[in-house]
């Protein structure tokens, strides 16, 4: 089986044998920022392919902030490009859950939270701890806590 490094690696080659500069500039990026982490501890080391992943997000992450930046900031060129590569980031990422898949886990993390005592605007960071290890890399923390503010206070 091939590690998640070693298929951007071969999707980086045929990228640029294709001349797809949108996707070879991003998977460019990707692998150096994914290098950069590997050499950033004590000692030099491989990271797994989870640790792999957490990499890609926080790069989708980016593009997406800014994305938002460069469009209220008037760049919507810019702005596409962004929202472009993080497209092609998404592709390595597993699939972000739907906002109802969503909206029930963190309903459920809330009856939990509440069985256990936790109520009200003060149980965020229980409901947080039990909704947390369930979803993620599936969907990103800002979501994640909006929903549970909005459950919670509902």
């Amino acid at each position: 089986m091939t590690s998640l490094k070693s298929k951007l690696q071969e999707d980086l080659t045929t990228a640029i044998k294709a001349r797809d500069e949108l996707r070879s500039a991003t998977l460019r990026l990707t692998l150096t920022a994914i290098t950069k982490e590997e050499v950033a501890g004590k000692e030099p080391r491989e990271l797994s392919d989870d640790e792999i992943l957490k990499v890609i997000a926080k790069e989708a992450k980016k593009r997406r902030e800014a994305a938002d930046a460069f469009a209220q900031g008037g760049r919507p060129q810019q702005a596409e490009r962004e929202l472009a590569e993080g497209e092609v980031l998404a592709d390595y990422l597993p699939k972000q859950l739907s906002d109802d898949e969503l909206t029930a886990i963190v309903a459920q993390a809330v009856e939990e939270a509440k069985a256990a005592g936790a109520e009200g605007p003060r149980a965020m960071g229980a409901v947080m701890k039990i909704v947390n290890p369930k979803v993620q890399g599936l969907a990103e923390g800002g979501r994640v806590a909006a929903v549970v503010k909005q459950l919670l206070a509902g």
